[in-house]
């Protein structure tokens, strides 16, 4: 029998008013039921959102040290359930063991980072041109937070918006995703758990339509954190922002790796591998484009096609690639791979489900040669795992051919060549830009965010960053 869980509210489990659930099943074999969540409503969006409020004060006035403590016994307990927590996300999301278990540690060290950080947070003070005024600067938090969090990192994201807002003072009310909600929820009951006071995070599961929309709209909400795919993060902008709330829109990616002819194709396959085919493609930081120079361009596709007939696929538990997250997102991946062999590309490896299973949402790692660069599959987010690979003759055209798309996450070259590396570092279009590494992954320390369609291009995450979004500074003149 699966569990049923409910609603974090107000400092208690609550079931929904609806009186709906929603199962939450084993991507790699949808058969199965992993567990059961509460199908909300904008009425218990709105008696979150009105407990954070109510608790708003109290916890703006609690000092850093306190929250700090609170954060860092969280991440402790939250290391104690490692291997559950790990096995919960696989059998929710799909991914293998060694990406889940890494990710769980991700949340555990972004708890134990924030709860440090809070301590620091104050103001700084500033020379006066009176000898009478004492002139300096506070920090205080900027209120209610609503966070609306994606499938793809379950307990990583919402993790690295939520102990920020906590450190800075904010109260939340958080929504995950609903195909793959435990780990947010997880992340409540250790909270809960290291004493957290009632109100200040709550946590509510079910569709966006009900739920993300009224907390965005909320009166009480004063900032709004989103991460998901453009066109959605786009309305919750507009949304957010006609309102007057402060709002961080993380969204797509159409992440390059630039091969240029001084680089090792095997060793520029094997990045290129990692970062387009880790965690299934599903990172809006993986590689989905590989620009490669003319003269390696055919023992990179070689090379290429090696690492990806070389993945072992299945269940996440004991493979090397897990299925995507629905049938949804498996459909999206296949009908992309039919677009692009309509549009001419050449399908060099993978580009069906495998054989072996006839359940789950598993796919191929699928590249393609003879990509165009005004094709769908150079131009639009496929979020699987398939490489689009384009020749280029030289450097210039690499990166004109990098910055020719709507978006701007991250993007990455492989040279040998220091004067390419900083000129790619100046000129590439992107938020996160790195020399001879993968598209994707990031130290938690260091601003993460994107350019053009990728980001709203207000407030990064992350790190020092991340604590800027959830606070407002006021500038003080006593001269008591």
């Amino acid at each position: 029998m699966t569990d049923t869980n409910t609603n974090y509210v107000n400092g208690e489990w609550v079931a929904s008013t609806t009186g709906d659930t929603v199962d939450v099943v084993n991507p790699a074999n949808p058969s199965e039921v992993v567990a059961t969540y509460q199908q909300s409503s904008s009425e218990d969006a709105t008696e979150a959102a009105e407990a954070a409020a109510d608790a708003a004060a109290d916890w703006a006035n609690t000092p850093g040290p306190e929250r700090g403590r609170i954060l860092r016994k969280a991440g402790s307990i939250l290391a104690d359930r490692k291997d559950e927590l790990t096995e919960q996300l696989v059998a929710e999301e799909g991914k293998a063991r060694p990406e889940a278990a890494g990710e769980v540690q991700r949340a555990i060290d972004i708890f134990h980072y924030f709860a440090g950080k809070s301590s620091d947070l104050g103001g700084t003070v500033k020379g006066s041109s009176s000898q009478d005024t004492t002139l300096y600067t506070r920090k205080e938090p900027v209120g209610v937070a609503a966070l609306i969090t994606p499938w793809n990192y379950p307990i990583a994201i919402p993790a690295w918006k939520l102990a920020p807002a906590l450190a800075a003072g904010n109260t939340v009310v958080l929504k995950p995703a609903s195909v793959a909600p435990g780990p947010a929820v997880a992340l409540a009951e250790a909270l809960d758990e290291a004493g957290l006071p009632d109100g200040v995070l709550n946590v509510v599961t079910g569709p966006g339509s009900d739920v993300a929309s009224t907390f965005v709209g909320h009166e009480a909400v004063d900032a709004v954190s989103f991460t998901g795919s453009s066109q959605v993060g786009e309305m919750v902008y507009d949304q957010a922002t006609d309102q007057g709330k402060r709002a961080q829109m993380e969204m797509g990616g159409k992440n390059p790796t630039v091969v240029m002819d001084s680089a090792d194709p095997t060793e520029a396959a094997e990045i290129v591998a990692n970062g387009g085919f880790g965690t299934t493609g599903q990172s809006c930081t993986a590689c989905s484009r590989a620009i490669v120079h003319e003269d390696v361009y055919d023992e990179f596709v070689n090379e290429l096609v090696a690492e990806a007939e070389s993945i072992d696929i299945g269940p996440g538990l004991d493979h090397e690639m897990g299925p995507q997250v629905s049938e949804s997102e498996l459909e999206s991946t296949l009908d992309y791979i039919d677009i692009a062999q309509e549009e001419g590309a050449t399908l060099a490896a993978g580009g069906d489900t495998p054989d072996e299973y006839d359940t789950g949402y598993f796919v191929e790692p699928t590249v393609f040669a003879d990509v165009e660069n005004d094709m769908r599959i150079a131009q639009e987010e496929v979020f699987g795992p398939v490489v689009a690979v384009i020749k280029v003759s030289d450097f210039e055209e690499g990166l004109e051919t990098a910055n020719d798309v709507k978006y701007g996450l991250s993007a990455s070259v492989v040279t040998d060549d220091h004067t390419e590396a900083n000129r790619f570092i100046d000129e590439a279009e992107a938020g996160v830009v790195k020399v001879n590494e993968k598209t994707t992954g990031l130290e938690l320390h260091v601003p993460f965010g994107g350019f053009k369609r990728s980001s709203s291009e207000t407030w990064r995450e992350q790190g020092d960053a991340g604590l800027e979004f959830y606070t407002i500074e006021k500038t003080v003149y006593d001269n008591y």
